[in-house]
């Protein structure tokens, strides 16, 4: 239930500070500036900016709080509320827009951009990495085991609408040399549907393995699914409600577990070179 509330919240809050950017910039152009409108319009901005650099120039990682975000949000707040009220001495209750805003952004750093306590019982740094059976670009079944004899580093990613996924297999790709010099599988695992990976696999055409978990049989396997964990409305897009948790394994040449990044803020995921570093440390 939760993550479905999360899945109509995410979807309704840009289009909120969208809105109230919109209105607040006509309000100031037709009708003069108001400490009111000034404020809103900043939060607002400052939301809108923040979505929509993610898709327009993604980013792999953002910090945990967003605090310069979080500034800009809190100064268009006092603008509105304390200024209006004490130097244009207008009633501060008129302002509930601007109430409304930081408490969406409060619930979204705080509550919508943090997974809830994870299993980490199968993803244990020392376990064996279970074998799964997963589907190529071509729709053909594909084991895990094949990948055994050389290390290898598994990215479960949410899928090509998820811009900070998007942006981590592109730092990953920027490294694909030093990977391939040390003989990595580079294995790249989504429940989006094939036609998806297949236009990932075409645009960096690389020695990655895109990979397919059908129904997210895996992703249950790992305990690392899920339900209701993309945005109210990209099904309309063909992908299905459900996803994976952001997810980064490394194995060893015997498929043991070395690292496990089982991030809890879908904004926070590890820097490439963490990778290389524990390649590096199994010599």
């Amino acid at each position: 239930m939760q993550n479905l509330l999360k899945s109509i919240f995410i979807a309704i809050f840009p289009m909120l500070a969208l809105y109230v950017f919109i209105d607040s910039s006509l309000h100031l152009f037709q009708h003069g500036f108001s400490f009111r409108y000034l404020g809103r319009l900043v939060s607002a901005l400052t939301i809108v900016v923040l979505f929509a650099g993610l898709f327009i120039k993604p980013q792999a990682r953002t910090s945990r709080n967003l605090n310069i975000y979080s500034s800009f949000i809190i100064l268009g707040f006092i603008t509105s509320i304390v200024f209006e009220g004490i130097i244009e001495n207008k009633d501060i209750i008129g302002s509930s827009t601007s109430f409304i805003l930081v408490l969406f952004w409060i619930t979204y750093v705080a509550w919508y951009s943090v997974f809830e306590k994870r299993d980490t019982t199968v993803l244990k740094v020392g376990n064996k990495l279970p074998i799964f059976t997963l589907e190529n670009t071509n729709k053909n079944k594909t084991i895990s085991e094949i990948f055994l004899g050389n290390p290898s580093i598994y990215l479960f990613y949410r899928g090509n609408w998820c811009p900070l996924c998007m942006a981590q297999i592109k730092e990953i790709a920027a490294q694909y040399k030093e990977l391939e010099k040390k003989g990595v599988n580079m294995i790249l695992i989504s429940p989006q549907p094939h036609k998806f990976s297949t236009s990932l696999a075409k645009k960096y055409n690389l020695g990655f393995h895109f990979l397919t978990d059908i129904k997210n049989k895996v992703a249950k396997q790992l305990g690392i699914f899920s339900k209701n964990g993309i945005p109210a409305g990209f099904q309309a897009l063909g992908y299905d409600s459900d996803t994976v948790l952001p997810t980064v394994i490394i194995t060893d040449a015997l498929g043991k577990i070395v690292f496990a990044d089982l991030t809890d803020n879908y904004r926070v995921r590890p820097e490439p070179e963490t990778f290389l570093k524990v390649i590096d440390e199994l010599g």
